[in-house]
């Protein structure tokens, strides 16, 4: 094989694709990306961990002969950062080595055969539609810090995506660690009707959401069957990412969305914010609680510390019902309150005791649950 590729493009695309390939792997070829390069100076470039893959396809200046090779990924990924900025960067194979020449650098890789490289078999992938990159984006970002990281809870490491028939047809996107709940609920794309529920690992998530910084604009290509999912951005010839799925079951989660919380708080998300996050500086990880306190016009925030002391804070809201006082972790409050992008945020509570209800307002797609802590 011989192919020569601007530096950028060779660049943004290993940038893609490499962050897939782990650091340490004991299957040597799991370490390397495949690029496959054709006489009509097409070039594809593809990375696997065995549960997830991507695939990126680039258009290069020539191709003198085609070929496919393997060579390590984050070593040509860290070459190609390192050449100057507008160079043309020639890529050359023979005698299991890959020749790479840019300017006056030279580089010479150990390379190993393309038959070895494992490929992600997707099979029949029957149901199939299309989301805005910006729509799955902001999903993404409103539930994946709920993901657990339990190991041992396999089947709540990724984000649950199911429909339903309510309201003419939605999709919704879950996840959730036992402590907090985070959902989202769009209108059901075109499709995806009959779709089956799938959960989608948090690594597939986290790589998926780094791929949509670039490809905002567009649509994405949403295709899935019950084992495998299939992401693909920017068309033909973009950028194509495959994943295996959790193979578990995902609890029933509407259980824990209260319906009867009476008691609203409205409350600008910053300040309670900032709040929280200035009382919480005293908290240590035994004692991660923050207390609010829930009367007239006002919450009063308050830490208390064994070791370090205590804080209190009053932050300005409106509560109409009778007074109470109810723990939260403070780092799962702020996650939640961070997800809040307007002046105000409803918070429904029952009692002390009671899963706590937050959102932005009755018409906003995302939805929260806290459990309370013990204080």
């Amino acid at each position: 094989m011989k192919a020569t590729i601007e530096r950028a493009k060779l660049l943004r695309c290993l940038s893609h694709v490499q962050s897939v390939v782990e650091r340490r792997n004991t299957i040597p070829i799991l370490s390397n990306v495949l690029i496959e390069a054709d006489e009509g100076g097409h070039v594809k470039v593809m990375a696997t961990d065995l549960d997830l893959q991507v695939v990126e396809s680039l258009e290069a200046n020539s191709v003198e002969s085609g070929g496919a090779i393997t060579v390590s990924a984050h070593l040509l990924f860290d070459i190609a950062r390192k050449l100057p900025d507008g160079s043309e960067v020639s890529l050359e194979t023979a005698e299991n080595r890959m020749t790479i020449k840019a300017g006056r650098s030279r580089f010479s890789l150990p390379t190993l055969p393309r038959d070895d490289f494992p490929v992600i078999v997707e099979g029949d992938l029957p149901t199939s539609f299309e989301l805005p990159a910006a729509t799955l984006a902001e999903l993404i970002d409103r539930t994946r810090f709920a993901i657990s990281t339990e190991e041992t809870r396999y089947y709540l490491n990724g984000i649950f995506f199911h429909v339903s028939d309510e309201d003419g047809g939605v999709l919704k996107a879950a996840a959730t660690d036992g402590h907090r709940l985070a959902r989202y609920t769009l209108s059901r794309p075109a499709g995806a009707e009959g779709m089956p529920d799938v959960i989608v690992p948090r690594k597939a998530v986290g790589e998926l959401r780094k791929l949509l910084e670039e490809a905002m604009e567009g649509n994405v290509q949403i295709d899935l069957s019950p084992s495998k999912i299939r992401f693909t951005l920017g068309g033909e010839g973009g950028v194509v990412l495959t994943s295996k799925l959790i193979d578990g079951t995902f609890p029933d989660y509407s259980r824990v969305i209260p319906t009867g919380n009476d008691k609203l708080l409205k409350v600008d998300p910053k300040s309670l914010f900032s709040g929280v996050d200035r009382v919480a500086t005293i908290a240590t990880e035994k004692t991660r609680a923050v207390k609010m306190g829930l009367e007239g016009d006002k919450v009063t925030l308050t830490v208390t510390s064994p070791d370090n002391g205590n804080a209190t804070e009053e932050v300005p809201g409106q509560y109409g019902a009778d007074g109470m006082e109810i723990g939260f972790n403070a780092g799962y409050l702020k996650d939640i309150l961070h997800q809040i992008d307007s002046d105000t945020v409803e918070m429904h509570f029952a009692d002390a005791g009671a899963p706590t209800l937050i959102r932005k307002d009755e018409g906003s797609p995302a939805l929260y649950v806290l459990m309370p802590m013990r204080v």
